[in-house]
């Protein structure tokens, strides 16, 4: 099993606060407990012993670990290695040999940089790696810049490709994609329809921040009802035809009956 077929919602909580990690955990499909950016320096050691000594159900938590070749990353593994967690999330995922030390694991490669998103198909060939995530924020700092969205909320041009580059490189090795988060808690419907879209072009899931966000992702990922409606007709008209056919004025081929087996699956998100 991966991590990704218990539903569309994964929510970030920081190692640090194991106050929130039994919480997260009922709210969400998933919990990403995150030993890199949301731990503070001088909180690293704690939120190690934390991971530790409170741990949640391996089988629908993920431990995000910091980069490849930093001190960081090997404390980070020496901890994992002191509970039954084996689903890891490496930040910052440049290339292949980052994962060099995690083929136990079932691995999120986070491609969140320059090199990260132009390496994502190398990555996604890698055995342990299970699904590709990409990150904007991080992406931006590594090219120099200073904001990943125009003031519309929109993504920027190059944030925009840095997805469906990651999208396009999991999808090519069968692996999962999971959407980066939606920084703007208060901004309901824009998260909305930015969950609507990773789901519509392939996305198995979105990641979050707070757990206001889970409800929103999970109507998102939900096909709509006349969407349902259709993609449950088409496949019952298919069963008594052969090759091409024609469905409601349009031509229905097999492209068009797997994005209905598709859309059917996603009901129960």
């Amino acid at each position: 099993m991966t991590a990704f077929d218990l539903g569309p919602a994964l929510l970030f909580c920081p190692a640090d606060r194991p106050e929130r990690y039994d919480k997260a955990a009922e709210r969400a499909d998933a919990v990403i407990l995150d030993l890199e950016d949301a731990v503070a320096p001088r909180d690293k050691t704690a939120a190690r012993d934390a991971l530790v000594a409170h741990q949640l159900d391996p089988a629908r938590t993920i431990v995000r670990v910091s980069a490849a070749g930093t001190d960081d990353h090997t404390l980070d593994l020496a901890a994992i290695a002191h509970t039954h967690y084996r689903r890891v999330m490496l930040a910052k995922t440049s290339g292949p040999h980052d994962l060099d030390r995690l083929g136990d694991y079932s691995v999120v490669a986070l491609c969140e940089t320059a090199r990260g998103i132009v390496a994502a198909d190398q990555i996604a060939a890698v055995g342990c790696v299970t699904a590709l995530m990409w990150g904007a924020e991080d992406l931006i700092v590594s090219l120099g810049g200073s904001s990943s969205r125009h003031a519309d909320g929109r993504y920027r041009d190059v944030a925009a490709h840095a997805r469906s580059t990651v999208l396009l490189a999991a999808a090519a090795h069968a692996k999962t994609a999971i959407d980066s988060v939606y920084l703007d808690i208060a901004d309901a419907d824009g998260l909305a329809a930015e969950a609507r879209d990773a789901a519509a072009v392939g996305f198995a899931a979105s990641a979050c921040i707070h757990p206001g966000q889970v409800a929103t992702i999970r109507a998102a990922y939900l096909p709509a009802d006349n969407e349902l409606e259709y993609a449950l007709a088409v496949l019952a008209a298919a069963e008594h035809e052969s090759g091409v056919f024609v469905f409601r004025g349009s031509m229905v081929d097999e492209p068009v009956l797997v994005h209905a087996r598709r859309v059917v699956s996603r009901r129960t998100c």
